[in-house]
């Protein structure tokens, strides 16, 4: 039979375990806003919801930019332009380390640029989050894209960005 400080032990562990669990389901839905924001014409309003004061977003070739407002700022600028987007982000690898975490997330994005071309974009995003008042928090997306390429020609013939 275990002692009541074994117990006691034990349920520190287990209230540990759900607290990541729950840590790990937040970051999947504020990266769902994220790409909720994307794919409403780039909503820089709903944006605002995602990112820290002092974030930093960088996904060459579209840009780096540091802080919540450039960032917005950007979003807004690009709404003429990518007219419509989709956004899919999979295959989550999230690690919590308290009040801190990062991610990495698959991308694959179909769209339409202006004026009127279809594309298709493969990337990788590196995050980090920070959990501020319960809330988590994107600190930082760096972006890899691994290609863009008009739809009509696909990802194996003709390569807008490598």
């Amino acid at each position: 039979m275990a002692t009541p400080q074994e117990l006691e032990n034990k349920l520190e562990r287990l209230e540990q375990r759900i607290q990541v669990m729950e840590d790990v389901e937040a970051i999947k839905k504020l990266k769902a806003l994220y790409a909720k924001a994307c794919d409403d014409k780039y909503n820089a309003e709903l944006m605002k919801e995602v990112f820290t004061e002092d974030a930093l977003w960088d996904s060459p070739p579209f840009g780096t930019f540091r802080g919540r407002d450039a960032i917005c700022d950007f979003f807004r600028s690009v709404s003429g332009s990518i007219v419509f987007a989709i956004h899919y982000f999979m295959m989550p690898d999230i690690t919590v380390e308290g009040n801190r975490a990062h991610a990495r997330w698959y991308l694959w994005m179909a769209a339409t640029v202006s004026p009127n071309r279809a594309v298709w974009l493969a990337a990788l995003e590196d995050d980090k989050y920070e959990k501020i008042s319960d809330r988590w928090w994107q600190t930082e997306m760096k972006g890899v894209t691994l290609f863009q390429t008009p739809y009509e020609e696909g990802w194996h013939k003709k390569r807008m960005i490598d």
